[in-house]
């Protein structure tokens, strides 16, 4: 039987190798809030196109966008723009980027966070008692996030 810390083998020890994991809350929310305005600078296009009948769905519309907007640059570069912009980027349990189903699987999983108040603060309390910083879809996934190497 494999221990817990086992687990993360693949991944840089927070204790040893702390440069990983330096700053990495803190830009892990200034990228949330980079990725809100670039949703909803491709939300207003939508809202345009659709003679402002959008509005009446906004929270659904920006939910749609928002999540095949993490998908894709998840499934990209295993960042979004904003993380991309932060120098941070997700990796899996085996210290790889994330593929297509591993982003879609962590971007189901924060959206259904976000759906949910008090699981989002919960999650942001584990980001912030965790010694890696992850999140609820982190920790149940196996992925975290780590500074990009130069």
């Amino acid at each position: 039987m494999t221990s817990g810390a086992n687990i993360f083998s693949h991944l840089p020890d927070p204790e040893r190798q702390h440069g990983f994991y330096d700053g990495v809350i803190i830009k892990r929310g200034l990228a949330w809030v980079v990725d809100f305005v670039v949703i909803m600078a491709l939300v207003i296009p939508v809202l345009v196109m659709t003679a402002f009948i959008g509005v009446f769905f906004l929270p659904f519309l920006f939910f749609v966008v928002g999540f095949f907007y993490r998908w894709m640059t998840l499934s990209s570069g295993s960042a979004t723009w904003g993380m991309r912009l932060m120098a941070i980027e997700l990796r899996n349990l085996d210290g790889h980027r994330l593929d297509g189903q591993q982003a879609f699987l962590h971007t189901l999983g924060y959206t259904v966070l976000m759906s949910t108040f008090l699981l989002q603060l919960v999650s942001i309390g584990f980001m912030f008692t965790n010694p890696r910083g992850q999140n609820l879809v982190d920790m149940f996934l196996g992925t975290v996030a780590l500074n990009r190497r130069a």
